[in-house]
């Protein structure tokens, strides 16, 4: 490969012959990006191709604070060319398929790449059309969501904008990415609507989809007490199902039926799913995503095919934090698998939801599967079930430059894999195949 291929601008793919990749990433995302750069920092002779269409990246856990008129939209995004590690040919393109069996995958062009090890980091996909209504809605009517790059800024211009009536705020059913989104700028717009003396002539709703405020019980308390501060009406089990702009009316499905409600600000969290590309694949899982062992996040069928972020099948929480531990694991488990170690790493299914429950405090909510809390920071220090300033200053401050000078470097900061005796589990079938890639 010459001096051109291993440039970050990106390459046309042609479709000319079949070409070979070493380790391709499907996916330029946190994901892909902080892969890649955790294999080069372990192996910058690696020859690592990442196929992404999309000319920016973006540091989606921004949004949440451009919809509270902390930050500026133009602090959450960059152009890829300028993330993507040096030594990384990038490929600017979509896939159509996958041919695990043959180890290749099909762009919409018609070129097919075989790889050696394939490493899926493709996202998740935001289902707006679930919700009747919505698309044609969205942006405009009073109608917003902190979940697009586009539309987050008029969450903000709909807070600073209300003075009086009726403000909902929506979560779909599981899964979500960053699951306490959908709350946090439900409070900061409670907090901005307080300090300016509004909230007694805005009634407040938050309809979620879920049975409890939150799915780990020992950061409901904290929460809740937010609720009950800023007087917001709870409605569990309840999901937004259609909404009417010209009338500016939502309506919610729930254990009693249907409810039809007016407002005059409505955040909506979408109904979140695999990409169709990955739910129709051979490496998809019942539920859509890329099936993936939860502890090494290498594919039981396809022992040298890998997933991390948001659209692998693991039961972690689908956040930025969780990718932060995900991609060191990955990396040393495709080197493990390449060279033949006898050990492995594993992924504890951390993720971290820092919940901003009104400006200058935070939530840090950090934990593992089955809900196993796991403060990075001891507790006299931050306490994780109360809301602190410290917190609040690490989101704020520290994290987005994490992000992008820690984290898409390969810097693995309080990020280090736990590794295990003992070699990662065969896969189920097609273990030629893992035989010829390692041999």
């Amino acid at each position: 490969m010459d001096a051109k291929d291993l440039s970050p601008r990106p390459a046309r793919a042609g479709n000319s012959a079949t070409q070979r990749h070493d380790i391709l990433i499907v996916g330029g995302g946190s994901a892909g990006i902080a892969v890649a750069a955790s294999l080069l920092q372990r192996d910058e002779s690696l020859s690592i191709t990442i196929v992404e269409p999309r000319e920016t990246h973006y540091y989606q856990p921004g949004w949440t604070m451009v919809g509270g008129g902390i930050f500026d939209r133009s602090q959450t995004h960059r152009p890829m060319a300028s993330v993507i590690p040096k030594g990384v040919r990038w490929i600017r393109a979509r896939v159509a398929q996958f041919a695990p069996d043959r180890d290749a995958i099909l762009l919409e062009d018609g070129t097919q790449l075989s790889y050696g090890v394939l490493i899926v980091a493709a996202g998740i996909k935001l289902d707006w059309e679930q919700i009747d209504g919505l698309p044609d809605a969205l942006g405009r009517s009073c109608v917003t969501s902190n979940y697009t790059f586009e539309t987050a800024p008029y969450t903000w211009q709909l807070v600073q904008s209300l003075e009086e009536g009726v403000a909902l705020f929506s979560q779909p059913p599981m899964p979500i990415k960053c699951a306490g989104a959908p709350q946090k700028v439900m409070y900061l717009a409670c907090d901005h609507w307080r300090h300016w003396g509004r909230l007694p002539k805005i009634d407040v709703a938050f309809h979620t989809s879920t049975p409890a405020l939150f799915g780990v019980a020992d950061y409901v308390p904290a929460l809740q007490s937010y609720v009950d501060k800023y007087g917001i009406e709870l409605r569990l089990e309840s999901r937004l199902i259609a909404v009417d702009s010209a009338t500016q009316r939502a309506t919610f499905a729930g254990a009693d039926g249907e409810v039809t409600r007016d407002f005059d600000m409505l955040h909506v969290t979408p109904p979140q799913v695999a990409p169709d590309f990955i739910a129709d694949s051979p490496l998809a899982a019942e539920n859509g995503f890329v099936e993936v062992d939860d502890e090494t996040l290498r594919h039981p069928r396809y022992g040298n095919v890998f997933a991390l972020g948001d659209v692998c099948s693991a039961p972690n929480a689908k956040t930025a934090a969780a990718v932060r531990k995900q991609a060191p694991v990955v990396a040393w488990n495709i080197l493990a698998m390449l060279s033949g170690t006898g050990r492995h790493a594993a992924y504890d299914g951390y993720g971290s939801c820092p919940l901003t429950v009104e400006r200058g405090k935070i939530v840090l909510a950090e934990f593992g599967y089955g809900g196993e809390l796991q403060p990075t920071f001891p507790h006299w220090l931050i306490d994780p079930t109360r809301p602190s300033r410290l917190a609040w200053h690490l989101k704020a401050s520290l994290l987005p430059w994490v992000y992008w000078n820690g984290m898409l470097r390969g810097h693995e900061w309080l990020a280090g894999p736990k590794i295990l005796p003992g070699a990662m589990e065969p896969p189920q079938t097609d273990t030629a195949q893992t035989q010829s890639v390692t041999g």
